[in-house]
């Protein structure tokens, strides 16, 4: 196996084969992560036929000419491979003399799933604390096979204390449409949910696709919910710069979904889709009217939207394990717990530091800078 750059339309061309990959590893998302510079690989067998892609991006040390390969959800190999160091190994090579000091990847193989009843169940239970303390309903037994030669070649996961710990995150939350019908659908949601659903419905609540245009309204309200719910808002132009990149590679990649009620936008959403995995990204809703549910109704449209785009899974992205009742993150596990879905463990980031000392100077200049 050897590995090497590719053009940004070779790589496209693979991921266009498959059932499903991350956004985070298209050729566009390295455009749209200005901040880095980016690359794009490929995995060739003997034959010299592509087998694998990955989306590298690549971070300077500040004042010198290393830099830091990142490789988000991905790379996009054979994860299940006997050994896969065979896929590995010549990575670490080509980044090696790419300059990079360090490398981190982020493996798609699940681990572990949770169904909503054993979530809620968990949740009830005050011996239980977190997530991966509950008996899962489903287990890989690949996965831990695959950390442990991990661990054999070098790699170590990311600890979450760590100052370039804010990566992608191991627990995500998914809902399974594969084989489901909309009325299915919205039987499987908890009483909460179909009653908000019904609710924004009964008050008048409009969802509509958006476009670019449509791009400040969203901001604007983005930023009340950044405010209101204690986080640092990215700026318009990094909106803008992603939906021009996104749409560029695939006219239906990224979508923007607008609430509206009796003309106040109320709820705007940010929808992804690469095969038949679709992607909820970004929410924001205003103080004002949160009694209609405008969030609730644009999660609806999208659920339905991704089910008619053939989409298999709907992903609501990240959770946090933390099930105590005093947890500030429970209620997000919660909301999204009420949509009938699973919470999904990946193998999730590994990294193998090339030269460790820089790898450590790296790691403190980002937790300061953080």
């Amino acid at each position: 196996m050897t590995v090497r750059t590719i053009g940004s339309e070779q790589h496209l061309s693979f991921v266009r084969t498959l059932p499903s990959a991350s956004f985070l590893q298209t050729p566009a998302w390295g455009a749209v992560k200005r901040e880095w510079r980016h690359e794009s690989l490929g995995w060739f067998d003997a034959d010299d036929t592509l087998v694998g892609v990955g989306l590298v991006l690549y971070r300077q040390l500040p004042k010198v000419k290393r830099y830091l390969a990142y490789l988000p959800e991905g790379p996009l190999i054979d994860w299940a491979a006997d050994d896969i160091g065979d896929w590995l190994d010549p990575l670490a090579e080509h980044l090696r003399s790419s300059g990079a000091f360090g490398i981190r990847i982020g493996c798609p193989m699940v681990v572990r799933r949770w169904h909503a009843p054993t979530i809620k169940a968990a949740i009830a239970d005050e011996r239980i604390a977190r997530l991966s303390q509950a008996l899962p309903d489903e287990t890989n037994h690949d996965a831990t096979r695959l950390r442990n030669r991990l661990r054999d070649l070098g790699w170590r996961p990311p600890n979450e204390d760590e100052g370039f710990a804010a990566g992608q995150p191991r627990f995500v939350f998914q809902l399974p449409l594969a084989g489901k019908t909309p009325d299915e659908l919205l039987a499987g949601m908890n009483q909460l949910w179909r009653r908000n659903i019904k609710k924004a419905a009964k008050a008048g609540v409009t969802v509509s696709r958006g476009t670019v245009a449509d791009l400040p309204a969203f901001h604007r309200i983005y930023v009340e919910t950044a405010e209101r719910d204690g986080f640092t808002p990215r700026p318009l132009d990094y909106f803008e710069q992603m939906f021009a990149t996104l749409l560029a590679e695939d006219d239906d990649r990224i979508r923007l979904y607008l609430a509206h009620h009796e003309g106040d936008l109320v709820a705007a959403t940010t929808w992804v889709r690469v095969g038949g995995h679709a992607w909820y990204t970004y929410g924001a809703s205003t103080t004002a009217k949160r009694d209609v549910r405008g969030s609730n109704a644009t999660q609806w449209r999208m659920i339905t939207d991704a089910l008619a785009a053939k989409a298999t899974v709907y992903d609501l992205r990240g959770i946090t394990e933390g099930l105590e009742s005093d947890d500030p993150h429970l209620g997000l596990i919660q909301f999204k717990v009420g949509t009938g879905g699973e919470a999904v463990e990946y193998v999730g980031e590994w990294d193998l530091p090339l030269n460790p000392l820089i790898y450590a100077a790296f790691d403190i200049y980002m937790r300061r800078r953080g």
